[in-house]
């Protein structure tokens, strides 16, 4: 069993609130979660039509069979439940009543809105974070950029052969085939969440629009140019968008707001969360073919900005990610928003750094006035060292 980060920040929540719901994409591991924390809730899956069919006709009845706390499973089936679960965690007053779990990002969050606004709290589990696979803590973001790490043993997998698997548990649980796995994978996403739930009739058109997606991932989102390209309306293209980020097989990265001189870029760039689907739809067959992909650069960027944006969600936190690019045409992968301070990271695929990897960091170093401030370089090798005023990381050091 791999210990998954948010099981702390899931442990306090359900101490401090009546509902807890885990959302995140099918298959990342949300029930395994809650079953391994809370043995003794009583557990009801939803996915069971019977089940269902029970807490639709007779939601009181439903929830009165429970003597304690109960975990929910796929509750984003029954949107009926919300107004009495409202009620009766109102009526009882104490935490830890119900924990929610679904994979409809979209349906859940506009129930809890309605009904479980300040009585619930809502975390988000992605797939395995590269930390997670191997037994450690992940990178703390407070020290990122500031002190060369201590040398770290390298996992199992090699990097090409995990950016082809991707992160999903039941490849790695199951060595299953990453292929295979996957191909099984999308057509479930595409036949249950975007036909039966989002009611997306053609869903050849749609499919189309996600693969051109793929082939897009690390740049600038060009939504009349993708409905152009995929024989679509541009309303259809930007609801499709939404459709992708809510059930989270994409991120969309915003451009910081910080402006030094004139800032060109407004518009969000576009990233896949899972290298491994990303590979798949890219119809990448072998991880050896990654090598000499001519996506390998934005695939590994995709990849290290999964890996921040795990850091930041499995703590419980909103992720402050960013990209940043000036008036000279100049730019940063990711920028770090810690509050307090910014954190410029690239991202080479290289396992050779090479001095002008540094030019986008000294650039905005140089213009927003933090010479000495934190900045990293993630690289496809396997050694850390500062050079140029960056920690450079080895890729499993995330």
């Amino acid at each position: 069993m791999i210990h998954r980060t948010l099981s702390k920040k899931l442990q306090e929540a359900t101490a401090q609130f009546p509902v807890v719901t885990v959302t995140g994409p099918r298959q990342s591991g949300k029930t395994t979660l809650v079953q391994t924390e809370f043995k003794d809730y009583a557990y009801i899956s939803l996915e069971l039509p019977d089940e269902r069919a029970f807490a639709r006709e007779d939601p009181r009845g439903f929830l009165d069979q429970f003597d304690g706390p109960a975990v929910l499973d796929e509750v984003q089936h029954t949107p009926e439940l919300f107004s009495y679960i409202q009620v009766q965690v109102d009526e009882q007053d104490r935490p830890g009543q119900f924990i929610l779990t679904g994979s409809q990002n979209f349906l859940l969050l506009q129930s809890i809105s309605q009904s479980l606004a300040g009585r619930c709290a809502v975390l988000h589990l992605l797939p395995f974070s590269l930390a997670e696979l191997s037994d450690r803590p992940a990178v703390s973001l407070e020290a990122l950029g500031r002190e060369v790490p201590r040398a770290m043993k390298a996992p199992r997998h090699k990097l090409m052969e995990l950016l082809f698997a991707g992160f999903y548990p039941r490849i790695h649980d199951k060595g299953l085939s990453p292929r295979d796995w996957l191909g099984s994978y999308y057509q479930t996403y595409l036949e249950r969440d975007v036909r039966n739930v989002l009611n997306v009739g053609d869903l050849e058109a749609f499919s189309r629009f996600v693969r051109l997606c793929a082939g897009r991932n690390g740049q600038l989102l060009n939504l009349s140019g993708l409905a152009s390209d995929c024989g679509i309306t541009h309303t259809t293209a930007k609801r499709w968008i939404s459709v992708l980020e809510a059930s989270f097989m994409i991120v969309l990265f915003r451009p910081h707001h910080q402006n030094f001189g004139k800032r060109l870029i407004k518009g969000p760039k576009l990233y896949f969360l899972d290298t491994g689907l990303l590979c798949f739809l890219l119809r990448i067959q072998a991880p050896e073919d990654l090598h000499q992909h001519a996506a390998r650069g934005a695939i590994f960027e995709s990849f290290v900005l999964s890996e921040l944006y795990k850091n930041f969600m499995h703590r419980g936190e909103q992720p402050g990610l960013y990209f940043w690019r000036g008036s000279s045409g100049r730019e940063v992968d990711i920028l770090i928003d810690m509050g307090s301070h910014l954190i410029p990271v690239e991202t080479k695929s290289a396992q050779t750094v090479a001095a002008d990897f540094f030019d986008g960091l000294k650039y905005w170093r140089d213009l927003s006035g933090q010479d000495d401030g934190p900045a990293a370089l993630v690289y496809g090798g396997d050694r850390p060292f500062k050079r140029e005023g960056a920690v450079v990381y080895p890729w499993f050091a995330l």
